[in-house]
This record gives C-alpha cells, structure tokens and sequence, in this order.
C-alpha cells in the first residue's frame, strides 16, 4: 500500500462514497459539460487513484480536480455523507505539496499567499482597480471586442474602504453580547459599504461591536487552491487575535470565509498547541444572518419598496447549512417582496478566484443565473458573500439588466435607516 502523503485526503473520507450518482444533477460542471470526469463521482474516482499512486498526478487528471467549484453541492444531497469539500482541498494540499502542480496552480498560490494574505499588498492592489473603474477604463475596456469578456469578471472596487478596529459600535437599547467583525482581505476594499451596514445592525440588535486589531485573511481562499501550509498560518493569527477578547460570538458577513473559521478545528487538528483553540474558535463564529435570525430582531420602523430575488451563496446553503436565516431577515424588511428564483442554490460562477482561472465555465455559469433572475423581475440580488455579488454585478453589466447587487444585511439596515420613507432603485448593477 502506499504511504500516505501530507495533507492527503484519507481513506476513511475516500471510502464513504457508494457512488450512487445523486450528486451528479447538483453538480455544476457536470451539468454543463455531461462528463463524467467533471462530477463529484468521477473526481473522487481520480482522487482516490492519485492517491493510491495508480496514475501519475498528470496535467489532464488535474485539470478535472481544477475545474472543481468547490461548491460543495454534491456534499449537502450525498446520503453517504462524503465530505468532498475537506476531500478536494486534502487532494490539491496533496499535489501543491509533492511539487507536482501545474505551473498555474503554483502562481496562483503564490498570488494568494504574497498579495491577498498581505494587507499592505492588497490595498495596493484594491487602489489600482478603484483607478481603473473610476477613470471610465473598466468601461471602455468591456466594451471592447475579444477583451471585454476576458476583463468582465475582474471585482469591482469602488466606494471607500472599510478601516475600522478596536471598538466600532456600542450597543443601541438593551445590551444583547460583545461581538466581533471579522473584516477580511477583500471585504473591507471591495464591499466596505456591507461592513458598515453590518455595524450598524448589529448594534441596533443590541451588541457592542469590535474588531480585533491582530486578525487577518482568513485563508478561505489558501485552502481552496491547496497551500493548506499558509491557510493555516492565518488561521493561527485569527486564534490569536478573536480568543482575546471575551467575545460571545464572532460575526461574518461573508459565507466563504464563515465556513473555513468553523472549520478551523480540522484545519489545526494536528498542531497540539492550536488544535483545542482553533475549536473554540470555531464554535464562536456565526454568519451576520444566523446570529440575527435567532434573535427577537428589533423591528424595522422604515420600508424598503422593491421587489428583490436572493442567490443562495455556496458556502452559506451547502457548507454551513443556512438557507432558511437569510429569508427571515429579507422576510423582516416591511415592503420588501422577495420572489424565489430557480435554482437559487446553484453556483453563479465566482468560487473565490475561479472565475479569473476559469473564465469560460464561469461564464455559463453565470449565464444561466442571470436568466434565473431575469424570470423574477426582480429590480434587486441579494447575496450573502462578496465573491457572489461581484460576480451577479458583472452579470448584471454582461446582460445589459437593470438592478443592482445588495448583500442581505444591507437591506435591514436600510429599513432602520429609511424611517418611514420609501425607497426606490434607480441604480445601474455594479455600474
């Protein structure tokens, strides 16, 4: 038998696949391409004898584990309980670090680890793409032919970053808990606006609001793209820093990021010094909905006249199992009409950095969400992770659609904000 090499995924997940095929239909790529090689099933199959060393670790066999969503469909239908996602981040940890991955796999690592995971580096880099929107480039350059779909799915960075730390808010009425926000890489550049909004809500429920000096990425994006070595590096800084404070629960706005910290647990199972706090940790944190939902939320005084659709994020429905939360904040916002559309639990495309490494198979993807939305007549999208919204944005500009890209604690917080009076959309998506 073969020995097992570092971060491989395990027999034991391996084995619990009896390959019925349920996942297949709620599988994205195989949806869109029919081959079996780009379903849950067929990829295990090649996982298992990569693993295994019955085949070479070859540039085709990864392209299939690349294509991968990582949406984690196939793991919330499997009756077997598979756990494709720690699986696939296990199998690309696996070929990362036996110095097998392609030349892109490397580079992409690298950018993670050398500019998203460095704050210096990607305020930077956010300033860059504010430039390029606010000159009119991004604009001029979607138009144009060949080019534009290439630069298309580039995030929007507009408005003015989030920098807050320490103490952001004290609680309005009766005392509710001490939370803490975390603010993330991309977040605070691209959607400072939502971690405002999210402040604000959070202390009209009642809740002093701080956010930990010491916290960083939270290496979603490492451990998806397989530099398990750097996601776990940042998941001990965020121990360091969240632990500190006397905290009653750790919110997160963004679902991606929500549900690798309630995974830090596993991520740090082996470091005998974080293993018991990663777990603490991880049983702190709540996505912004979940907390607020459980709660007898302050009521609205203010009304929100629109008629809006909601996309499930992956890592909100299929990781962390929250579909039901967001609803009943979106369902607490007087005048607001919340019209369902098709296969809202369906991938838009983004997956962190896929849509940049994908381009084509996030494209689809897309397409067919858009005319998901499209049959709502929804004027507003609301979504509950800041991949999706800048990935509906650039679908809302691709289609030439009216509307614009909400996240759902924004709507809440503007019911509060509004006092009685009427709002009504004008905007342009992501324009």
């Amino acid at each position: 038998m073969a020995t097992k090499r570092p971060f491989a995924p395990s027999e034991a997940d391996l084995s619990r696949c009896v390959h019925c095929g349920l996942c297949l239909q709620h599988c994205p790529t195989y949806t869109e391409t029919g081959l079996e090689a780009e379903s849950p099933r067929g990829r295990l199959y090649l996982i298992k004898a990569i693993t295994e060393e019955r085949i070479e670790a070859t540039p085709g066999a990864l392209a299939h584990l690349d294509l991968c969503l990582q949406c984690r469909n196939c793991e919330a239908v499997c009756p077997s309980g598979v756990p494709f996602g720690r699986i696939m981040e296990s199998a690309r940890a696996g070929v990362l670090a036996g110095g097998r991955a392609p030349l892109a796999w490397r580079l992409r690592a690298l950018f993670l680890r050398q500019v998203i995971a460095r704050p210096g580096r990607m305020t930077a880099l956010a300033a860059l793409l504010r430039l390029y929107r606010a000159s009119g480039l991004r604009a001029l350059a979607e138009r144009l032919p060949y080019l534009g779909e290439r630069l298309l799915l580039a995030p929007t960075v507009s408005g003015r970053p989030f920098r807050g730390r320490g103490v952001l808010a004290q609680p309005r009425g009766t005392p509710r808990g001490r939370v803490a926000l975390l603010t993330g890489c991309i977040m605070p550049h691209a959607f400072g606006r939502v971690h405002e909004a999210t402040v604000r809500v959070l202390a009209r429920n009642g809740f002093e609001v701080v956010a930990p000096p010491g916290q960083g990425c939270c290496g979603a994006l490492h451990a998806h793209a397989g530099d398990r070595a750097t996601a776990q590096a940042l998941a001990r800084r965020n121990v360091d820093a969240f632990l500190e404070g006397g905290l009653d629960a750790v919110v997160v706005n963004s679902a991606g990021c929500g549900s690798t910290m309630k995974e830090y647990g596993e991520l740090l199972a082996d470091d005998s010094e974080y293993a018991e706090k990663a777990e603490r940790l991880a049983g702190l944190v709540r996505d912004v909905s979940e907390l607020l939902a459980a709660l007898p939320l302050e009521a609205p005084s203010g009304r929100v006249e629109a008629t809006v659709t909601y996309q499930d994020a992956c890592h909100l429905a299929h990781a962390q199992r929250i579909k039901d939360a967001p609803r009943a904040i979106l369902a607490a916002v007087p005048g607001l009409r919340l019209m369902e559309m098709e296969q809202a639990d369906r991938c838009c495309g983004s997956a962190g950095v896929y849509s940049l490494a994908h381009r084509d198979m996030s494209l689809a993807l897309l397409d067919g969400k858009m005319r998901d939305v499209a049959t709502t007549g929804a004027e507003l999208i609301a979504a509950a992770n800041p991949g999706c919204m800048a990935q509906l944005e650039a679908g809302l500009r691709r289609h030439r659609m009216r509307g614009r890209v909400v996240h759902v604690v924004e709507l809440l917080d503007l019911a509060y904000r509004q006092a009685g009076e009427a709002y009504r959309q004008t905007e342009r998506g992501g324009s």
